[in-house]
């Protein structure tokens, strides 16, 4: 959500910051803006995608050597050329980037008004410059000083990087809830939102933590506080690859990333089972194995995609540990209230690491006691920071909006927790538990052949394209999968979804079932089987078109759907992690057939900062 890219070094700026922004165009967003120093301080910025900056024409692309850019998801004020950043200060003095809201804009925009200022647009990042500008006049101040008064006033969330009229060889940057990474070179600095607009410069990076400034020139990084004392940068070594952030010969993002899986899920298990010994080693859990065995409750809080993947936990939990779970959109978490004991297991859930919802209801939870452990694809986000102890789930960037590898590399992160708890609970046999260990290795192989289908899935696909609804259903284990199909289907078709337990359908979805309504059932061979085949019957009673998720040798299923996409046996407990493939590529085939950008929704943000 928003994106902010920025340079000061030996090299031109612009063409730096142009392709640092397409870098971050998977954030989401809607228009976009570059700031340039050159002999003085030019912005350019345009409603729309990146691609429009590149009509800008004027000497300074060629000469400046300092520059701050951004992509805005719109909060305050529709997408605009005038609401697009970078924004002034008044005197023009200030040009400032900003990701995050600032909650109290309002009243400080109402005080600035009364001292005279005008506002050229209606966002709450005009409001935060000028605000520093009024500081800086009236205490006769240094831009960094104003800047730690203003900070210290505003309420909300916020990363800014400045320029100011004056100083061609400095940025001077904050953050509060949103990420931002420095990237280390030689005689150069790059900032970011996160790190794919600097891996192809540097794999030195600094991760700024919240209520930190930093003062940047070519040749230096200096940290503060607010407090004004000196900060020790912690420079860390970034383990990624440029090539995990490019297309590699497919299409789209996404289907690269659904091709991914058997490579990521692969990248995920390594180090940590071994089959040879049936072992399993997963160190954050390992180190505090005392406060999982002895947790009278866990309690799970995420968003999205990845809220789907706690509900396939707290099956798996419950099943195999015995111990209570409750999955809590961190949305809803951070404002409820709720009772949390000391003793108590949160595990945050979050491909980004930098959820706003989720950040916040954990650090609410750790200020009553709770023991945070997170489970994050993104090294050194702030939930990785923030929790107690964690997993990473080692997926590699996600590009796409629209998460998948992401997903089932959370999923295989909660598996191998689950069973870890399990066996030093004792309440997982020790057969149960090699049988589960060699069912989970062989998971990329089995990922690979339903990839091998592909095609089959995209016949489907073309079948349903121009479908005006669609429903999805399961139980069990694969009822948070029809949820996560619909979303995913949801999200890049725009066709209205819905996903239910299958034995919900009478309570009230049976009433959508026409001869035009496709449903798909995830309905591979488990404890609920027989129950499906009933719940299809229901449908096709009326009409309803039926699409079936089923394992290879399934003839009753088969035989009574107008479709099939297959997937290999495997245990129920772990069938999710085969079940959502064929729907990542049906809901991808249908986009794209319908002419849509897959990667970049409407609407949508990769990584949702703001509330």
């Amino acid at each position: 959500m928003c994106g902010i890219v920025a340079y000061i070094g030996h090299q031109e700026a612009y063409p730096i910051i142009l392709k640092g922004l397409k870098r971050l165009e998977y954030r989401g967003y809607d228009s976009s803006g570059i700031a340039l120093y050159g002999k003085q301080i030019e912005s350019y910025k345009k409603k729309g995608r990146v691609s429009e900056l590149e009509t800008w024409d004027a000497p300074i692309l060629h000469e400046a050597h300092a520059g701050i850019g951004h992509t805005r998801w719109a909060t305050h004020g529709e997408p605009t050329d005038a609401n697009a950043h970078p924004h002034q200060s008044n005197s023009g003095k200030i040009t400032l980037v900003h990701n995050g809201i600032i909650e109290n804009y309002a009243s400080l925009k109402a005080e600035l008004i009364q001292k005279g200022y005008t506002f050229q647009s209606e966002t709450d990042t005009e409001v935060l410059v000028n605000f520093i500008e009024d500081i800086q006049i009236n205490n006769n101040s240094s831009l960094e000083e104003a800047m730690r008064i203003a900070l210290k006033r505003v309420v909300g969330a916020y990363v800014i990087i400045v320029l100011e009229d004056g100083f061609p060889d400095r940025l001077i940057a904050a953050r509060k809830g949103s990420p931002l990474v420095i990237g280390v070179g030689e005689g150069e600095h790059f900032l970011a939102s996160d790190a794919s607009p600097i891996i192809e410069y540097t794999k030195r990076v600094i991760y700024v933590n919240d209520y930190e400034l930093a003062i940047i020139s070519k040749d230096d990084i200096i940290l503060k506080n607010l407090g004004n004392e000196p900060v020790t940068p912690y420079i860390q070594q970034l383990d990624m690859e440029l090539a995990q952030i490019e297309k590699g010969g497919f299409d789209h993002f996404m289907l690269k990333e659904i091709f991914d899986q058997p490579a990521s899920l692969t990248d995920c298990l390594r180090g940590r089972l071994d089959v040879a010994t049936l072992s399993l080693t997963l160190a954050g859990v390992d180190q505090h194995l005392s406060v999982f065995t002895q947790a009278k409750r866990i309690i799970i809080v995420a968003c999205g995609t990845s809220w789907h993947a706690g509900l396939i936990a707290e099956y798996m939990i419950e099943t195999i540990c015995r111990i209570p779970v409750e999955v809590e959109y961190a949305s809803e978490f951070r404002y409820r209230n709720p009772i949390i004991h000391s003793g108590d297991v949160i595990i945050a859930i979050s491909q980004s690491g930098e959820t706003a919802d989720t950040l916040v209801a954990i650090e609410r939870a750790k200020e009553q006691g709770a023991f945070i452990f997170g489970v994050v694809n993104a090294v050194g986000s702030s939930i990785a920071r923030l929790s107690h102890a964690g997993a990473y789930t080692h997926a590699g960037p996600e590009i796409g909006v629209a998460s998948t590898k992401a997903f089932t590399a959370q999923l295989a992160v909660l598996a191998m927790m689950a069973l870890k708890i399990g066996k030093a609970k004792q309440t997982l046999t020790d057969a149960d538990y090699k049988h589960y260990l060699v069912e989970l290795s062989q998971i990329p192989e089995k990922v690979q052949v339903i990839l091998s289908s592909h095609e089959l899935i995209k016949e489907v696909a073309q079948v349903y394209a121009e479908a005006n609804n669609f429903l999805f259903l399961g139980r069990g284990y694969n009822f948070p999968v029809a949820l996560e199909a619909a979303l995913k289907l949801k999200e890049v078709s725009y066709i209205p979804c819905s996903g239910y337990p299958s034995g919900e359908v009478k309570h009230g979805p049976i009433a959508l079932v026409d001869e035009t309504l496709p449903t798909l059932f995830i309905a591979t061979k488990d404890k609920y089987y027989d129950k499906i085949v009933s719940n299809i019957q229901e449908i096709k009673a009326r009409k309803g078109k039926v699409i079936a998720i089923i394992n290879p040798d399934d003839t009753a299923i088969r035989g009574v759907s107008d479709h099939v996409m297959e997937v290999p046996e495997t245990d129920e407990l772990l069938a999710p992690l085969l079940t959502v493939i064929p729907t990542q590529l049906m809901s991808y085939y249908i986009g794209v057939l319908r002419g849509l950008d897959v990667d970049k929704p409407r609407n949508l943000a990769k990584s949702v900062t703001v509330e």
